[in-house]
């Protein structure tokens, strides 16, 4: 569960796990007064019976942040965020759940009340939490080498002043020095109670053959790695000038473990986020120096991947602060090869990506030791382009071969067409038909079948994957699973699920329809809810999204109960995601004032309820077909007749029900 919070222990033998109940989360809920919070924050002026703002998440300039005190929760119809008071706090003070829940329990001198998690419980978080707490001593005890060790004054202080860090950046990255002794951590941590199983496991030792524990660090420069919530999860050694010649690895990471994956992470995203947050942007930059040097000079919304290959992880935990980054690399080959690698990934999620690269023999490093922050900034603004344009330019200027050019073209198209926005699309082969001289027909067609030749293998891709839990689960003894199509759900029908657990969250308790018998001869009344839940059990239907299923088994047993509102249950729910989600649904249907909004009467909303289950369930019909029509081609392919008649009668079938489906709200289906 996502309320769980846990304390570290100071007792080096065990560690005593606890959690926030129940009780204690709905007093704090209860107590918690979101006008209150957000004008903390904010300055909100009183419209009707809400209050507006100017949202705090984006450059606002007109007031598009709606603070709605009946339903405790706030929206910005500009950029999307919002939620409940403790949604709001997450994100504007970039708290984890459980931090947020402190803090407006602080705030409203709310005890918090822990119990004591059962022995599963304990087990199953014991391990993790234990080689967390075993980082944050090695993270202070790296740092009293170099503060407090004639050693690590002489060699690791002086390492860090040599490149002109000063001491209150030096404390703020917590950085270190590790003794060159190789067993000098691990004797220390073994005096402490720690068990030689987890200094393995961080990865701060390693053993060997023998049995005898190493340093992995001995002698390094010591940069910890924070998570997002700022617990020290890895460490990064850097050998000192005097080691590295001819050495390949300068730098040594921590390996793979429970607490840390490269690939999820980014190196000082901790002590940038606030910033990122409130330039919204970020550069991106290859190394721990670059970040360090950067916020000495006054500029914070930076991160560094760590000269890896950026990962889907990487970007969509960016994306959750901003949309806009900026890749700032150096001027050489390598930085060119640096900046065009994984961009195409960014522009999948929808990131606004531009790049700068810094004059020759130049890194961030040093470039930012060189100027003030006025005239970094400045160089930014004046060099930074559009990834899109930046890669035209990298890619054509000086090439005349045809046929390199064409290459180079279909290249920048194949970036263009992995834009989720269409605007942003079309704008670009405009821009890259100026620029190419080319019909912009003539690109369009290029880019709509990058586009389909993506569909067609994230459909092939699917259908390995059906096979392949189909046969994990024959293999098992267990029933395949429910069918829910094997085509990736298209944006309609994404929108057409969005729409129907929109009206659960805003409608769910309302009752559409009056004395329905049942089975063993009772008269019931049924809610949105309800209804929409036993509408879909027939068929074992299921959202694409479970969070969206939860939402309406949930609504569906609790509608019928008295005084229970969908929109106030799900807007509080312990679940995070889920009272995000319902915030943001919710207060869409405040958008409107009450004199232009749509009558939500019995009537309305039982036609409005059965239209989108029409259009669900023709949607799944539709995807059925296609699934048949991929099928029939492979049964013609092995000429297996008999199959591919099955497989027409099956999608004769389908199409009939699609069909008859569809005439019940006067669709017509384009074949």
């Amino acid at each position: 569960m996502r309320n769980v919070l846990f304390k570290l222990p100071l007792h080096k033998h065990f560690l005593q796990k606890k959690m926030i109940d129940r009780a204690t989360i709905d007093k704090i809920m209860d107590a918690t007064n979101i006008v209150d919070v957000v004008s903390e924050f904010v300055t909100l002026r009183k419209t009707g019976v809400n209050y507006k703002g100017l949202c705090p998440f984006h450059d606002d300039k007109t007031p598009s942040f709606i603070v709605s005190p009946s339903k405790g929760i706030c929206h910005c119809f500009a950029c999307g965020k919002g939620g409940n008071a403790v949604n709001f706090i997450m994100e504007h003070e970039q708290m984890t759940y459980p931090d947020a829940l402190r803090w407006l329990a602080k705030k409203y001198n709310i005890e918090i009340k822990e119990r004591e998690l059962t022995a599963e419980e304990q087990q199953a978080a014991n391990d993790r939490e234990s080689m967390f707490v075993l980082n944050e001593w090695a993270r202070d005890y790296f740092q009293d080498i170099l503060h407090n060790n004639i050693d690590g004054k002489a060699i690791g202080m002086q390492y860090f002043r040599g490149r002109g860090f000063r001491d209150d950046i030096i404390k703020k990255f917590q950085l270190g020095y590790a003794l060159p002794q190789r067993d000098s951590l691990s004797k220390a941590a073994l005096k402490k109670g720690f068990k030689s199983d987890y200094l393995v496991k961080t990865g701060l030792c390693y053993q060997r053959d023998n049995g005898e524990l190493v340093d992995r660090y001995s002698g390094r420069v010591i940069f910890p790695w924070f998570s997002v919530s700022g617990k020290v999860n890895a460490f990064g050694g850097r050998l000192l000038d005097s080691r590295t010649k001819g050495v390949q690895q300068k730098y040594v990471n921590s390996p793979e473990s429970d607490i840390y994956h490269k690939d999820h992470e980014l190196y000082g995203l901790y002590q940038a986020k606030r910033a990122i947050a409130k330039e919204d942007s970020v550069y991106m930059v290859e190394g721990y120096t670059d970040v360090i040097s950067m916020h000495q000079n006054g500029i914070e919304n930076v991160v560094a991947n760590s000269g890896t290959a950026l990962s889907m992880h990487q970007v969509r935990l960016l994306r959750r602060f901003t949309s806009n980054i900026t890749l700032l690399y150096d001027g050489d080959e390598a930085g060119i090869h640096a900046a065009m690698r994984g961009t195409d990934m960014l522009l999948q999620e929808g990131m606004n990506v531009k790049v700068l690269l810094l004059p020759d023999g130049d890194d961030p490093d040093s470039f930012s030791r060189k100027h003030s922050s006025e005239e970094f900034r400045d160089y930014v603004v004046e060099h930074q382009a559009d990834f899109i344009i930046f890669k035209t330019r990298m890619l054509l200027d000086n090439v005349t071969d045809p046929i390199k050019r064409s290459e180079a073209i279909s290249n920048i198209v194949r970036s263009v067409s992995v834009i989720p926005d269409q605007i942003k699309r079309d704008t670009y082969i405009r821009e890259c038909s100026r620029n190419f001289q080319m019909s912009e027909q003539t690109l369009i067609n290029t880019m709509n079948r990058f586009i389909g030749g993506d569909i067609e293998n994230q459909q092939k891709e699917a259908e390995r994957q059906q096979r392949r839990d189909e046969a994990a689960a024959a293999q098992a003894g267990q029933p395949a699973q429910p069918y829910v199509g094997l085509h990736p759900i298209d944006e309609r029908a994404m929108e057409i699920e969005r729409m129907i657990i929109q009206l659960v969250i805003q409608h769910g308790e309302e009752i559409i329809y009056r004395d329905v018998e049942t089975e063993d001869g009772q008269f019931v009344n049924l809610t949105v809810a309800q209804y929409i839940d036993y509408d879909f059990a027939q068929d074992d239907l299921h959202f694409s999204n479970p969070i969206y299923d939860r939402i309406l088994h949930e609504a569906a047993l609790h509608s019928s109960e008295a005084n229970f509102k969908a929109d106030t249950y799900f807007t509080s729910h312990a679940d995070i995601e889920i009272s995000r989600l319902a915030g943001s649904l919710a207060m869409n249907h405040y958008q409107l004032s009450k004199s232009l909004q749509m009558r939500t009467d019995s009537a309305t909303l039982q036609q409005k309820t059965e239209h989108l289950i029409v259009d669900f369930r023709v949607g799944i019909k539709t995807r059925l077909m296609n699934d048949l029509r991929q099928m029939m081609a492979e049964a013609m392919k092995l000429s297996d007749l008999a199959r591919v008649k099955e497989l027409m009668k099956e999608q004769m079938d389908a199409q009939r029900l699609r069909d008859t489906i569809a005439v019940k709200v006067g669709r017509n289906i384009v074949r």
